[in-house]
């Protein structure tokens, strides 16, 4: 059923980019963790992917107080934007902090969450391409249902890798540094979640 008029289409031009664009940040993070040399150049990538966030943000919020009708709430575009983004700034405060505390090697819990990020916005790609024409709750819910998985397995993952700082008897400033770096992974996961509990909403209300 036509729902839409034509200008508010930009909205689901933004959001299918700001996702396109988490998941450019999240390969980039993986790709860092992969190979971990050439780390400021890697580092200055994942910065501008996440300044473009920063602009896809801000017009998102411009068009929204500029545009009269919206395809939904304004009050869910607004959140579903800034959550978005959050991810964004979640990984590139992760890996700042990795420049910060000079780390020189990458444990395997850190490159696990890395790819739980990859998965998770890849999923967001998938579902935020779908609100655009088809807002069927049950495949939205299948999709954030996903979304939950992959966020369960960074709490699972989290709890892990800070088991063992405390196990392997690392002196008390690795701990502190790698439990900063594992905090904000794992909470680039739950921004993720945030987004698909967002856009769930979003369809159960527009279904």
């Amino acid at each position: 059923m036509f729902r839409l008029i034509p200008h508010e289409e930009s909205f689901f031009d933004l959001f299918e980019e700001g996702a396109r664009n988490t998941h450019a940040g999240a390969l980039a993070l993986a790709e860092l963790f992969a190979d971990f040399r050439d780390v400021e150049a890697k580092a200055a990538k994942i910065k501008e992917i996440e300044h473009n966030g920063d602009r896809i943000t801000h017009e998102t919020m411009t068009r929204l107080n500029k545009t009269f009708i919206t395809p939904f709430d304004r009050e869910d575009i607004h959140e579903l934007i800034t959550r978005l983004d959050d991810v964004l700034d979640l990984i590139d405060a992760s890996v700042s902090r990795m420049i910060l505390y000079r780390v020189q090697t990458i444990p395997d819990d850190a490159k696990a969450m890395a790819q739980v990020l990859v998965e998770s916005t890849k999923i967001l790609v998938d579902l935020l391409s779908r609100l655009r024409h088809d807002m069927k709750t049950a495949a939205i819910l299948q999709m954030c249902i996903e979304v939950n998985t992959k966020e369960n397995e960074g709490d699972r993952i989290l709890h892990h890798a800070l088991g063992g700082l405390f196990e392997n008897g690392l002196d008390p400033a690795t701990i502190i540094k790698w439990k900063d770096i594992y905090e904000s992974l794992e909470s680039a996961t739950d921004r993720c979640e945030d987004v698909a509990n967002i856009v769930e909403g979003i369809a159960v209300k527009n279904a």
